[in-house]
C-alpha cells in the first residue's frame, strides 16, 4: 500500500469513525432492540447493526475491492487477508452499552496482505479517539502516546483481563489463572477489549490476557499498541489467527516473556 493511498484511507475511515460516534451519541437514550447471539450474555442491539451497515456501505461504496470481516455478519466470507481487509467492531463492549451507556469503543483494524496497517478505537462517549498508523506512531486525540519502554516485573503489574478463565476454560487450567491473579500486582476487567487494548497503549495497564477474542475484538487496538512496542500473540506465544478466535497475551516484550512463561510452567 502506497503512502498516498495510506493516507486517503486513514482520513476517510477517521471520518467515518467519528460520524458513527456521533450517531450512536445522538441516539444513546433511544429504545433498542436487544437480541443474543451465541449465549444470554452475547448480545446484539439495533445499534449495533445499524453502525456496521453505515461502515460496509461507506468501505464498499468508496473502496469496492477492499473486503471487510465484521462482527455482526455484514461484511464478507474470507479464508485469508490478501488485499486490504477492514477488520470492524461496530460497538465493542455491547453489554456495557446496554447497561451503562458508556464504556464500549467503535474499533477498527485496516490490514494489508496480513499487515495492520491502520487502528482506530474511539470511546464514543467520552470523544475520545487511539488511532494508529504503522511505523509512524499511536495518539489518544492529537496527543502521541510514549513507546512502553519501562521495565515491569509481573509481581508489580496491572494485568487487564475477563474472567472467563473462572469456567473451567480447557485452554489454559482454573488453578494456573488463579496463580496467576494471586501473583500479579492486579487485574482489571473493562469490559471492552479494545478499550484494553488502548489502555494497554497510554499505559494505563501493563499487560492484557484474555481466553478468547474474535479478530474484531483486538485488530485496532493491536495495530495502536503495536506502535508503543506492545506485542500481541496468543499464550503459547504463537502468533494470532486473525481469521478466528484465539487466546491473547498483549504487553511489551519483557512483561510478555513473563507472562507466557508463568502460563508454561502453570501447566505443568
Amino acid at each position: 500500500m502506497n503512502h498516498e493511498m495510506l493516507e486517503e484511507i486513514y482520513t476517510n475511515a477517521k471520518k467515518w469513525v467519528e460520524e458513527a460516534g456521533e450517531n450512536i451519541r445522538s441516539k444513546i437514550n433511544n429504545p433498542l432492540t436487544i437480541d443474543t447471539k451465541s449465549n444470554p450474555n452475547d448480545l446484539v442491539t439495533t445499534m449495533d447493526k445499524e453502525t456496521e451497515l453505515f461502515f460496509v456501505s461507506k468501505i464498499k461504496g468508496t473502496y469496492p475491492n477492499h473486503s471487510i470481516i465484521g462482527e455482526e455478519g455484514y461484511g464478507d466470507e474470507l479464508t485469508n487477508l490478501d488485499g486490504t481487509v477492514w477488520i470492524i467492531d461496530p460497538i465493542d463492549g455491547t453489554m456495557n452499552f446496554v447497561h451503562q451507556k458508556r464504556n464500549f469503543a467503535i474499533s477498527i483494524g485496516i490490514f494489508h496482505d496480513g499487515v495492520g496497517e491502520i487502528g482506530f478505537v474511539y470511546d464514543v462517549m467520552n470523544d475520545v479517539l487511539y488511532h494508529a498508523k504503522r511505523n509512524q506512531g499511536a495518539y489518544k486525540n492529537d496527543t502521541k502516546l510514549e513507546p512502553l519502554n519501562k521495565e515491569v516485573v509481573l509481581e508489580k503489574a496491572i494485568v487487564g483481563m475477563n474472567h472467563f478463565w473462572l469456567c473451567n476454560n480447557l485452554t489454559v487450567e482454573v488453578g494456573t489463572m488463579q496463580k496467576f491473579v494471586k501473583h500479579v500486582r492486579g487485574t482489571r476487567t473493562y469490559g471492552s477489549a479494545a478499550l484494553d487494548f488502548a489502555y494497554l497503549a497510554e499505559g494505563i495497564t501493563n499487560g492484557y490476557l484474555s481466553l478468547g477474542l474474535a479478530p474484531w475484538d483486538v485488530a485496532g487496538g493491536m495495530v495502536i499498541a503495536g506502535e508503543v512496542g506492545v506485542v500481541t500473540t496468543n499464550v503459547d506465544g504463537t502468533p494470532l489467527d486473525m481469521l478466528n478466535k484465539s487466546t491473547v497475551v498483549a504487553s511489551n516484550q519483557a512483561l510478555h516473556y513473563q507472562i507466557i512463561q508463568f502460563i508454561k510452567e502453570g501447566r505443568k
